[in-house]
């Protein structure tokens, strides 16, 4: 993730809806207890931009959506639900989909073009659109925050984040959430997110910056190594703030892309420590790449070993499986070179075993945030990605997902 100089203005704050939107959460029968149906909604159309899964089987309200924003950049609203990826439903889906679109756009009195639509659960099974129908009734514009909670699967709390900034003297707010705990391994986008902010910028630039963003946080994360169907994240800016549009190049947006980026970095970060049964959240730093493309590649094949995330789990310093991971890639490496480092102890230097304190290194990885330093010393190019241990309660979790 691209770092924060130190004079960025940015406040972080308690998560707050930007100027001008609303949102609700309700339980409507989806799930048994937990709020499953939700929407996000701006008072006035907001410049939308999106990144997609590459999954090949793109679940319906995911290449809805992506059809929506492509169309013009501009949406007012999102209508989401959990328990149901609505994915691999053939012509079905592709129809309840579209009839979610229209159904939140009658309720919101809006044409169902500025209407996204986002779903995630159980993949190959028909909406219950009785239910879905009831509930888009019941939904209500509210400063809560109970949709960060309607798209919850397994996650084990809502993923959150809000900053703000001055942009030419007026306040601007740029709030995110996020849900993801499993099948997690972006090629694009992964899980669900969503990035709302007051300020004013065109479509066409918040897409750039979203796609170029999502390759240094959300694409750096993985828990699984699974691309799910129904992943994607989504931005929308509406203005309210009273900024002058931001454009490249200039100082203004030099503040905002660095406040954005941080919100990315950050919900994927807490997706990262909430995978499925994890248990630590896993931080890997390369040095010394010979590019940057190098420095991600090694950095992310470090943190979606499984045999790496197993050793962390079971808190045993086994430094050959990072070595494994590094060498796995086509990095360019120099192998009589390569040096590692967990939570600060050293572990390897010219890429042999450096003698290490037994005790030190114990209470090293006992602690619930794991941090693998890597220096390649082949060049000037970082890269960084974030993950988790594997434990037996992700292979708990998986083998009884229908129950």
């Amino acid at each position: 993730m691209q770092e924060i100089k130190e004079e960025t203005e940015m406040k972080i704050i308690d998560f707050t809806w930007p100027a001008g939107f609303y949102s609700d959460g309700i339980n409507a029968g989806l799930r048994q207890v937990k709020n499953d149906l939700g929407w996000l909604y701006s008072k006035v159309p907001a410049q939308a931009a999106g990144v997609y899964t590459t999954n090949q089987f793109q679940a319906a309200p995911t290449k809805l959506t992506k059809q929506t924003i492509n169309a013009k950049h501009v949406l007012q609203a999102i209508v989401m639900n959990s328990a149901n990826a609505n994915s691999c439903t053939g012509a079905q889906g592709e129809a309840d989909a579209l009839a979610m679109q229209q159904l939140a756009a009658t309720k919101l009195e809006l044409k169902p073009a500025l209407v996204g639509v986002a779903s995630t659960g159980l993949i190959g099974k028909t909406l219950p659109m009785k239910l879905i129908k009831a509930g888009i009734k019941q939904l209500q514009l509210t400063k809560t925050t109970a949709v960060t909670n309607a798209i919850l699967t397994t996650d084990k709390q809502p993923k959150t984040c809000s900053v703000q900034c001055k942009i030419a003297g007026k306040l601007v707010t740029i709030s995110g959430f996020a849900k993801g705990s499993g099948m997690i391994h972006p090629k694009m986008a992964t899980m669900l997110g969503f990035v709302t902010t007051d300020a004013a910028i065109s479509g066409t630039q918040l897409q750039e910056l979203l796609s170029q963003q999502v390759d240094a946080t959300f694409n750096q994360i993985t828990v699984d190594g699974d691309t799910s169907t129904n992943d994607m994240v989504v931005a929308l800016a509406n203005g309210l703030a009273g900024n002058q549009a931001l454009v490249p190049n200039s100082p203004d947006y030099s503040e905002f892309k660095a406040n954005f980026s941080y919100v990315l970095g950050e919900l994927a970060k807490k997706i990262a420590a909430d995978g499925e049964g994890a248990s630590k959240l896993v931080e890997v730093n390369v040095h010394g790449a010979a590019d940057k493309a190098d420095g991600q590649k090694v950095a992310k094949a470090i943190v979606g070993s499984n045999l790496v995330k197993a050793a962390i789990f079971g808190e045993d310093p086994n430094w050959g499986r990072i070595m494994g991971a590094i060498g796995q890639t086509d990095a360019k490496l120099d192998i009589s070179n390569v040096a590692i480092q967990m939570n600060g102890q050293a572990l390897v230097k010219g890429s042999i075993a450096v003698d290490f304190d037994p005790t030190a290194m114990k209470l090293a990885l006992a602690k619930p945030k794991i941090i693998i330093e890597v220096d390649l010393h082949n060049g000037v190019a970082n890269g960084q990605a974030w993950g988790c241990d594997l434990t037996y309660n992700y292979v708990k979790i998986n083998a009884s997902y229908h129950n």
